[in-house]
């Protein structure tokens, strides 16, 4: 006689993702879509220069590059034992247990619910020009963000790769584009000296190097996604790997070389001046001046499409998270069904698209400055709960790898040195966030907002070990599941499985 489960459990099919439809090209799309090329080059690195006037920012995006691809060794290499689309909730679970996990988890809803929803703030900005070009005028930022809305919910309920082949048509383009301004930019050095000033130490460690840290980490949020999309890789231990070492290589390369080539164009003693006085429209300054106004158009055009495609990837992104949680009943069972048509997180995007809604109407209906209420302190209130997440994780990685015992077949550098570097280097960056987190937020020392917004994470983290203490007790069956991902829905679980356990896949 067979014995019955007291696991209720919907159909696999709807608890899997559609597996096999992203190759490495497809995945790192979505990763870099999340960085978003344009939107960094003409926004953050403007700011960086502008408001925290410190020239050494080409130098600070490869110092945090050489950070992440630490981070990155140990990060793959668990990638290789832990399939999940939850990613650093899966990996924390493993490393510190499972109620780290679900305070991490609690994070990670918060923090990218926020980088994409904080999107929608800036849509009608980057869609101004291009209207006012095309129509003569525009219409108020809320209706542009509903359109904007109504796409992004849209291909979020379609095939992934269908959403990866947008990404790539966009994300081509844009860094073409990015080039071609760099290239004029080079091309015509101020006082015709092309100066590597902008890459000498002396000009970044120097009073607000911490700000600029942490703006080029804000860079780079979207580089750890690859995993997200592990369990609809083709090969996840060859995909996961490479899309995460090239896009961090990618992303580094094109933000350095672009941030140097302002420098260049304009002057390494003139560019603070210049960055404050035309902020994001620098760069397309630049542009016109150099190679005319039919390079400025595609620019404009092509900065508004930035901003959409990171949408997109972020809410592809923040819909596995919870649909790996639905699926793991650490949410609401709803949650952790996919499309049996197109094997998308059905419910998970519905929830992430319904939030943008009543956040876009929040802000019209009162208001709000959508650029720096929403987008600005959004943004980089995410940006800063990533940063928390990813130094978690490097911890989490160090304390898997010192259960294995050295049987994992890692050797020393993967399992214990590279991680142990990155673990200190991201907690001094994280220190030195918080100490600067009234310059990021552009708000006065003694601002209320400088301690709320990023005291919601330990606040989130804090319920979500709740949660699973909860879990525990009442519920020790899907306390079990927690972190097993994919197998948490092909097999009933006991209660004593070790977090730690390796699953048969």
């Amino acid at each position: 006689m067979r014995p019955t489960s007291t696991v209720d459990r919907p159909s696999n099919v709807s608890e899997a993702l559609a597996r096999g439809r992203l190759g490495i090209p497809s995945v790192i799309f979505f990763v870099l879509s999340a960085a978003a090329p344009l939107t960094v080059v003409a926004g953050v690195v403007t700011t960086g220069y502008g408001v925290v006037g410190v020239t050494g920012i080409p130098l600070a995006f490869l110092l945090v590059a050489a950070v992440l691809a630490l981070f990155s060794v140990g990060y793959v290499a668990m990638s290789r034992r832990v399939e999940n689309a939850g990613a650093f909730y899966a990996y924390i679970s493993r490393g510190l247990g499972r109620p780290a996990g679900v305070g991490a988890a609690w994070v990670a809803l918060i923090a990218y619910n926020a980088l994409q929803v904080g999107l929608y703030g800036t849509i009608g900005v980057a869609a101004e020009p291009v209207l006012d070009r095309i129509f003569g005028g525009h219409p108020h930022w809320a209706i542009v963000a509903l359109v904007a809305w109504a796409l992004v919910g849209l291909l979020g309920l379609l095939r992934v790769d269908l959403n990866g082949k947008v990404l790539a048509a966009l994300l081509v383009a844009e860094i073409v584009v990015i080039l071609i301004f760099d290239l004029g930019q080079i091309g015509n050095p101020a006082d015709g000296q092309v100066s590597f000033a902008a890459f000498s130490p002396d000009n970044l460690f120097v009073p607000g190097v911490g700000a600029v840290l942490v703006l080029a980490i804000l860079g780079f949020v979207g580089f750890e996604s690859a995993v997200v999309f592990s369990e609809e890789s083709k090969d996840p231990k060859r995909t996961v790997p490479l899309a995460t070492y090239l896009s961090v290589a990618i992303i580094a390369g094109l933000y350095a070389l672009s941030s140097w080539t302002m420098t260049v164009a304009v002057g390494p003693d003139k560019i603070v001046a210049a960055a404050g006085e035309q902020s994001v429209g620098l760069i397309f300054n630049l542009a016109a001046a150099h190679l005319g106004d039919t390079a400025v158009t595609i620019g404009q055009a092509l900065f508004l499409t930035s901003v959409l495609a990171a949408m997109i990837s972020f809410h592809n992104t923040t819909a596995r998270y919870t649909f790996a949680l639905g699926r793991e009943r650490v949410l609401p069972a709803v949650f952790g069904q996919t499309s049996a048509r197109t094997g998308a997180p059905r419910a998970a995007s519905v929830a992430q698209s319904v939030l943008g809604l009543v956040v876009i109407l929040l802000y019209a209906v009162n208001g709000w400055d959508p650029v720096v209420q929403l987008f600005f302190w959004g943004g980089t209130t995410g940006g800063f709960g990533v940063l928390l997440l990813i130094a978690t994780t490097s911890v989490a990685v160090l304390a898997y790898f010192a259960r294995s015992h050295g049987d994992s077949g890692e050797n020393l550098w993967r399992r214990a040195i590279a991680p142990g570097l990155a673990t200190i280097a991201l907690f001094v960056i994280i220190w030195l966030a918080v100490s600067n987190f009234a310059n990021l937020l552009g708000v006065e020392p003694d601002s209320t907002l400088r301690w709320a917004l990023p005291a919601v994470y330990p606040v989130a983290a804090a319920l979500g070990i709740a949660w699973a203490l909860v879990l525990r007790s009442n519920r020790p069956t899907t306390y079990a599941r927690i972190g097993l991902g994919a197998a948490s829905a092909a097999a009933a679980v006991q209660p004593e499985v070790p977090a730690d356990a390796t699953v048969t896949r």
